[in-house]
């Protein structure tokens, strides 16, 4: 029956249906079920390997690249690490805070050690996968937000001070975010009883927002690295980067689409507003950077496809294919303003610049999700006749804007304040600054007793 199933289109599975005695429907009824249930499973695992991909290899090429050859080991170390540290949190009680009922602004402790976390459905957040499918899928997210923030103090951080900043940055910041805006009964949660409804389908506010503006704080908690201005930094091996964008660009599908939790027309419709949108902030950044240098690079081409993808994802799973496109050029260009201009004009040292590309890029798309957002992408959100509700300005509901400013509001806030208590917290603790000797050497065999490359094997 399974196999008959596969093969006949709805068509055939309503006629099918009309045709079938009555003690046959409710058997017809719970396989076609079963046949949903394995394909929204099997989708939202392999986005979850997606995700997961996106900080390693992904990231860690991405940032590796970037840096001076004397810090690759130590900048991928980042990335590598995190994807064993915050499993652990969020094993132990990360999934609860941010998932769990609780507060309007984190969970309780009923998840702990992902007790009650099993292989039957939340209905609140995946009525067709298992619990632990959306628990694993969401755990990718929370390893690559604290792993962008590693791009603003690259080259220049203690690795045992990195290692208590992203354990506190998780409980103080990460979790609270996650719960307010995906976790039932969040402030700014839109679809399950949040007094903001705020929309941010795939993390624009969560992860970009959050990462992007800890990410400044950083930089300027830190300083600038030694020899800053002085010095040439340029990244020392770009063909790195190239393979770590390109890495990204195929994993965003499932950070993205993989959103739609389930194998759906939803999930479809995000899957093309991602590859749209950072389509055209590849053209938005070049033509800016062309016009502003004389000549479009390499390095200019992947941070626009980047700032793109991080653009798109809050409005991902809102908007249609075109007004993808004019988010993506925005933010390509406006990405390329922040890191080219406005940082030279104030002089601070965003290593691999994470602020100019998330915190700005997803502070844009947070608002532009605001503007675009339709009910004929998403209507999830009905009245109480079963009519869908107006979503964004296009919708005509301008109020989503200031709904949107709220929430990116919100963020900014939790990601200001949250970071520099835990710096101050890592400062005391550790220092974390590495010394300057230990700079000059590099953190590749200052931190780890290793070396990038072997030019003598």
């Amino acid at each position: 029956m399974t196999k008959l199933l596969t093969l006949l289109p709805l068509s055939g599975l309503a006629a099918l249906a009309q045709q079938a005695p009555p003690d046959k429907i409710a058997a017809l009824e719970a396989a076609v079920q079963s046949a949903q249930s394995a394909g929204d499973n099997a989708w939202m695992l392999t986005s979850s390997a997606l995700v997961l991909m996106m900080t390693g290899p992904g990231l860690a090429l991405f940032y590796g690249g970037l840096v001076r050859k004397k810090n690759v080991l130590g900048t991928m170390m980042h990335s590598f690490i995190l994807m064993a540290l915050i499993t652990v949190i969020w094993a132990v009680v990360g999934y609860s805070l941010a998932f769990a009922e609780g507060s309007p602004f984190i969970g309780d402790l009923r998840y702990l050690f992902l007790n009650g976390v099993g292989l039957t459905p939340n209905a609140d957040y995946g009525a067709t996968v298992p619990h632990q499918t959306y628990m694993i899928y969401q755990l990718m997210f929370a390893i690559i937000t604290p792993a962008l923030i590693s791009g603003a103090f690259a080259e220049r951080m203690k690795f045992s001070a990195m290692l208590l900043f992203m354990t506190l940055w998780a409980l103080i910041v990460y979790f609270p975010q996650a719960h307010m805006v995906w976790g039932k009964g969040g402030l700014l949660n839109a679809f399950l009883g949040g007094k903001i409804p705020c929309f941010d389908f795939a993390g624009g506010t969560v992860v970009h927002i959050t990462s992007g503006v800890s990410a400044l704080i950083c930089a300027l908690y830190m300083g600038k690295r030694h020899g800053f201005g002085t010095e040439p930094m340029k990244p020392h091996n770009l063909t790195l980067s190239v393979i770590g964008a390109c890495l990204l660009w195929v994993g965003w599908f499932g950070f993205n689409a993989g959103s739609a939790v389930a194998s759906s027309s939803l999930a479809t419709s995000a899957f093309v507003a991602t590859h749209f949108a950072t389509a055209a902030a590849v053209i938005g950044w070049l033509v800016a950077e062309w016009m502003h240098n004389g000549k479009p690079s390499v390095l200019g081409g992947i941070s626009g496809a980047v700032a793109g993808l991080v653009a798109i994802t809050p409005a991902s799973g809102f908007v249609k294919p075109m007004p993808a496109l004019l988010i993506g050029f925005l933010a390509g260009a406006i990405c390329f303003f922040f890191v080219a201009i406005v940082k030279n004009k104030f002089g601070y040292d965003d290593s691999l610049d994470a602020f100019g590309v998330h915190g700005i890029g997803g502070t844009l798309g947070a608002l532009l999700t605001g503007v675009f957002a339709t009910n004929e992408i998403n209507n999830a959100l009905k009245d109480s006749a079963g009519k869908p509700l107006a979503l964004g300005l296009v919708d005509g509901n301008p109020g989503q804007v200031l709904n949107q400013a709220m929430g990116c509001l919100i963020a900014w806030s939790l990601a200001i304040v949250g970071t520099f208590i835990i710096l101050k917290i890592c400062d005391m603790v550790f220092g974390v600054r590495v010394d300057t000797d230990h700079e000059v050497q590099g953190l590749d065999l200052a931190m780890h007793g290793e070396e990038g490359y072997n030019l003598e094997a």
